[in-house]
């Protein structure tokens, strides 16, 4: 029995695929038509076509006029489901509307939106992209395709992509399929969006606050950070018309020294430094790994902070809090070559 070398059946599999890259071009919207659509017969199909070719020789074989009829029936058939499967795919609108970041190990989802200018409905289109098969066994049992029964007006949807690595991650190719309406042909295109988006490192837990320190080193007492609260006290101001009574300080209008409103803080602790030369793990990677686990902590906790990389201009190092700066940092990792 032969044995075929992998790499003999990966080379036209690459020629092939940059062919298709090359009608079509990498763009957040795109339009399928008779360029970038394709089709032919699916593995069914291709016993439809046998029944065909047996027929034809039959008939011609044996001068059986029902046995040609029959033939010529059957293709008439293949005729109609070639049209309609083509017409089910072309003139369809993809664009891509939103693009999230994950860590690595996490998918990232793509909002994807779909239109078309016809007035008849589009019936099982299948959309995945590539390498996120559930059929394939290099990826999770997750289901990552997303078949549409009837498209009839603009209709958006979410695709899995799953992640490995963190970095800038360039889409996969978008895979459209339909076999609809008989399953004899299949047709399909493949749409290359222009967006990337990145991969954050997949937090790696450590004893982080063992490993960080204040920014005002021994002025801790001065550096605590405070949010606006309900347990300590923090000032007095002249009180504002429209604010709330329960806060004047009537005991200050009780001795004639006129309307103060109190403002009260809670505590969150100070200003903490990550820095990437004190984590405790030796490669590149878990450190940033643990890093990112470091950001993600004090972003839970509310706590300012600020954190230094290597190569890192001063304009990155400000400290900072909340949802928007926990991600910028986290991107900060993802970047870092």
């Amino acid at each position: 029995m032969p044995v075929f070398s992998p790499s003999l059946t990966r080379l036209p599999k690459t020629a092939l695929a940059r062919w298709f890259a090359k009608r079509a071009p990498r763009s957040d919207e795109a339009r399928l038509s008779v360029r970038n659509v394709y089709i032919f017969f699916s593995k069914e199909g291709l016993l439809f076509a046998l029944l065909l070719l047996i027929t034809f020789v039959a008939g011609i074989n044996y001068g059986n006029n029902l046995v040609l009829g029959l033939c010529f029936y059957l293709v008439s058939i293949w005729l109609i489901s070639f049209h309609i499967t083509f017409a089910h795919l072309s003139g369809l609108q993809v664009r891509l509307l939103e693009l999230t970041t994950a860590e690595a190990g996490e998918p990232v989802w793509a909002t994807i939106e779909l239109s078309s200018r016809s007035s008849k409905p589009r019936r099982q289109l299948r959309f995945v992209f590539d390498g996120q098969d559930a059929d394939n066994k290099d990826t999770t049992s997750e289901q990552t395709a997303v078949v549409l029964s009837n498209i009839k007006e603009a209709q958006t949807l979410r695709l899995p992509i799953m992640t490995n690595k963190r970095g800038a991650l360039i889409l996969p190719r978008l895979h459209i399929s339909t076999v609809y309406p008989l399953g004899i042909m299949r047709t399909w295109s493949y749409v290359y969006f222009a967006r990337q988006t990145w991969v954050t490192p997949k937090s790696l837990p450590f004893d982080w606050q063992a490993n960080t320190q204040s920014v005002r080193g021994d002025e801790q007492t001065a550096g605590g950070q405070y949010v606006s609260g309900q347990d300590d006290f923090e000032r007095l101001d002249d009180y504002v018309s429209g604010e709330s009574l329960a806060r004047v300080s009537w005991a200050h209008v009780a001795r004639g020294q006129g309307m103060f409103t109190k403002h009260f803080a809670d505590p969150v602790g100070h200003e903490q430094v990550l820095q990437y030369t004190q984590m405790p793990s030796m490669h590149h990677e878990d450190k940033l790994r643990e890093l990112a686990y470091a950001v993600k902590m004090l972003g839970q906790m509310g706590v300012p902070f600020q954190m230094y990389l290597p190569q890192d201009s001063a304009d990155n190092h400000k400290v900072g809090q909340g949802d928007a700066f926990v991600q910028a940092c986290l991107i900060r990792l993802a970047k870092l070559p």
